[in-house]
């Protein structure tokens, strides 16, 4: 028996150095703890393949040293060295606690690292190569290579790095390196006799600094570049050049004079632009001159002068990336970020003056993508390039991924394609649909999202998010499949709210083959809609639509997901005195049961709903003195089972006259809060996960008392569990999640008491905190592998194929 993954959503974090690109299409980036591997390469993209495990805190800087290496640092200021291990998906880490606070920033230049804290410092590294180093001693050594050692610390003075970009002077292989720091400032140093000193200041921004970007390569006698971007929303770029000493007067040509007409003039629309707020931005041309120590008893001096200032972001700058010198594109073009939710690409123009035929450079905005008017919450946090600069990526605030891709042709036209996306907090629910042909999930970041697979021409399948059916103003908590075209969730709200899925939804389903449904079912409303101030999804008519449509052929893309996939919302169902915690459907459907936050007897019961009314159906179950954490319902409906903080769980039976269910059995077996329950498929056995590091399962006895006919001993708190269907050889397997992200596998012969333990799925190919849920994917008797759906507070869910032996 062995396990790979099929399904990785994540999403990014909001740092605008969370992801990086390396030159053959791998995208790394930070999704919480994790550092997740993106081939964008791939044909299909399955999306991330990979996560890295390793991390404590929030990774908030990526940047690839090579192809196959790469630096990560977090939140809780360690950096991380990665270095592939021979195959594709093995990678070998070192780690330095390298600040006592977050690291904010980081750059990599050949084997020198910088590093950016909140502590406010910026220090120097020196990368290992990863060989080994042989020592003649009695005992031969062996030392790896492949860490980081520190080289130099530099104080900022209580000032806060926001970026940092390295480089080598040009001309030279001396380095410099800009920092922007919370003083609307950027701050230059370079290295001389092996140390870096402070030799510049640049002023101009009107607010803090928060990207810099070096232009990455350079042609013979070209300046070097560095652009820096600003929360006062423009781009500046900076020319560093050798020194050269003005020989003669006579230089002031034509070119000068056109240069300072047009910065006349530019400058007065400035003025103009922003009389009313500080009297316009004032453009400097001082020439700052750096003076480097090179060989012995030698130096070369540099030039730092403003260029260009590039106007045409609404709100700030959030990253900049040049374009790799390995594209098509012979210009320099630069890409840039901003939370407006535009990402601009800018390149020069040349145009010439109205008088003596001269000519002058000019940066215009070439290209813009995303959302008129920042319709979307927070923007683009970052963007960068992919491969060799044929298209181009940003990430927003809610961790979603756009993507562009620019034609083979001269034109360079460019089209928004398919990309990634993930919940943007801790997953908290998820749940297949009846027939398991799509999974729903539900997480912190108040979303619900619907994910399936797409089976390509070649046959082979990717898993992508098909909709967004519910975009909420509470944390969503749980979630369950009413049909397959109807599901109910609950929030931290005390409202538990019913979705029924629009003709747009099935639409697109069809289209993609991902399931199928009758001419009943494409009677409904086309869409869903929020009105303004509205908690509530409203159903729309095709002529009310005011967003572009997406294609019914194709899955949607990441805007159209935040937009057209919403649900319209047909119920809300009221009872509870607090928050609701957690929901289950009955498996006829007909049956609803929810519970809420509790600390009394009196609000730690279960309330059940008739679906086909929304009325109570019966009085509430009582008998709990603390939350009910989860409930369930036997496969024939005949049994209610729920477990609580109170280290109890209790069992409700039907009563045959009067259908309402009634108490019957309850355990107290367990020491610590029990997290999770489920019944086995066949109604025999069920089980119950707790934090006191035990699964026990139980099975009915004599005069309807029930027994733990097996004890599982797991080394951390059990979280999640859930029973599979039986397969060819009559096998049935238990999933259990736990609190560090592990899940195990025990597998059982149905009539059997004996359950044996068959493989572990690590945090490497599982999660690295706390399960939340385990789903096994419906599926018939004679399949050879079974998909396993998980959901962490990581903030990523996973489906993973587990592929049965045959003995």
């Amino acid at each position: 028996m062995n396990v790979s993954t099929a399904y990785i959503a994540a999403s990014t974090n909001r740092f605008c150095q969370a992801a990086d690109a390396s030159s053959t299409s791998l995208i790394a980036f930070g999704s919480a703890n994790l550092v997740c591997l993106w081939d964008i390469a791939a044909d299909p993209d399955p999306g991330p393949y990979q996560t890295l495990p390793g991390h404590e805190g929030a990774v908030t800087s990526v940047r690839f040293i090579s192809d196959d290496s790469f630096i990560t640092a977090d939140d809780k200021g360690v950096v991380m060295y990665w270095r592939r291990d021979g195959s594709h998906d093995q990678w070998r880490s070192s780690k330095v606690q390298a600040h006592p606070k977050a690291v904010s920033s980081l750059c990599v230049h050949h084997e020198c690292l910088a590093t950016g804290s909140s502590d406010s410092s910026v220090k120097i590294w020196k990368i290992g190569t990863g060989t080994l180093n042989l020592s003649s001693a009695d005992d031969i050594l062996l030392t790896r290579t492949d860490e980081v050692a520190e080289l130099q610390s530099i104080s900022l003075k209580g000032k806060y790095p926001l970026s940092i970009a390295l480089s080598f002077l040009p001309q030279s292989e001396s380095l410099i390196i800009a920092i922007a720091c919370t003083d609307r400032n950027i701050q230059i140093w370079t290295r001389s006799d092996g140390t870096f000193i402070k030799s510049a200041v640049l002023s101009g921004h009107d607010d803090w600094a928060r990207c810099l970007a070096f232009q990455p390569s350079l042609q013979e006698g070209e300046p070097l570049v560095l652009a820096s971007g600003s929360h006062d929303t423009t781009i500046r770029l900076w020319n560093i050049e050798p020194y050269k000493r003005a020989t003669e007067n006579s230089s002031a040509t034509s070119t000068d004079a056109l240069s300072d007409e047009l910065l006349d003039a530019f400058e007065a629309s400035l003025g103009e632009l922003a009389d009313a707020e500080e009297g316009g931005r004032q453009i400097s041309l001082k020439r700052h001159i750096l003076t480097v120590k090179t060989a012995a008893s030698s130096s070369q001096q540099f030039t730092i002068t403003f260029d260009a200032l590039l106007v045409g972001h609404e709100a700030g700058v959030t990253s900049l990336s040049w374009r790799p010198a390995t594209s098509s594109s012979s210009m320099a073009t630069l890409l840039s970020s901003s939370t407006d939710s535009s990402v601009i690409l800018w390149s020069p123009s040349t145009v010439l003056a109205s008088s003596n035929d001269a000519s002058t450079t000019i940066w215009i905005n070439r290209q813009r993508f995303g959302d008129i008017g920042g319709q979307r919450l927070g923007g683009f946090v970052g963007g960068l390039w992919g491969k060799d600069g044929s298209e181009a990526f940003a990430w927003g605030w809610s961790g979603g991924w756009r993507r562009w891709r620019c034609s083979a042709d001269e034109k360079e036209t460019w089209t928004e394609v398919h990309a990634i996306s993930g919940h943007s907090g801790p997953v908290r629910g998820i749940c297949w649909s009846p027939n398991g042909q799509f999974l729903i999930s539900a997480g912190l970041d108040q979303t619900t999202r619907i994910h399936g697979p797409i089976t390509r021409p070649n046959g082979r399948t990717t898993w992508h998010e098909l909709a967004r059916p519910q975009v909420h103003g509470y944390d969503l908590l749980g979630v369950s499949f009413l049909d397959n075209l109807k599901f109910v969730s609950v929030a931290d709200e005390k409202v538990a709210r019913v979705f029924e899925a629009p003709r747009s939804f099935i639409d697109v389903v069809e289209a993609l083959d991902v399931a199928h449904f009758s001419d009943a079912d494409h009677k409904r409303p086309s869409r869903a809609s929020v009105p303004p101030l509205g908690l509530s999804n409203k159903a729309t008519a095709d002529a009310s639509i005011t967003v572009d449509d997406p294609s019914s052929s194709t899955r949607p893309l990441e805007g159209e997901l935040a937009a057209t996939t919403l649900w319209p919302e047909v119920e809300k169902v009221f009872g509870h005195g607090y928050e609701s915690i957690t929901i289950a459907t009955s498996n006829s459907h007909r049956l609803v049961a929810t519970a809420c936050k509790s600390t009394s007897p009196e609000h730690s019961v279960v309330r059940i709903w008739d679906t086909q009314t929304w009325q109570p159906f019966g009085e509430p179950l009582a008998g709990h003195s603390l939350t009910v954490t989860r409930i369930t319902f036997s496969p024939d409906d005949q049994f209610l089972l729920s477990v609580s903080r109170d280290r109890t769980w209790r069992l409700f039976r039907r009563d045959d006259s009067t259908q309402y269910y009634s108490a019957v059995a309850a355990d107290k077996s367990h020491s610590r809060i029990i997290w999770d329950c489920a019944w086995a498929h066949e109604g025999d056995v069920f089980v119950t996960a707790s934090r006191d590091k035990t699964v026990k399962i139980w099975q009915s006895g004599t005069a309807g008392t029930w027994k733990a006919i097996c004890n599982i001993k797991v080394a951390e708190a059990a979280t999640a569990v859930d029973f599979s269907t039986v397969d060819k050889q009559n096998r049935r397997y238990l999933a259990i999640g736990l609190e560090t992200g592990e899940i195990l596998v025990y597998s059982n012969t149905v009539l059997t008491t004996d359950w044996r333990y068959q493989l572990t799925v690590n945090t490497g190919m599982a999660h690295v905190s706390h399960v939340h849920r385990l789903s096994w994917r419906p599926s018939p008797v004679e399949v050879t592998r079974k998909e396993l759906a998980s959901c962490s507070e990581d903030g990523t869910l996973k489906i993973v194929i587990v592929h049965m032996s045959m003995d």
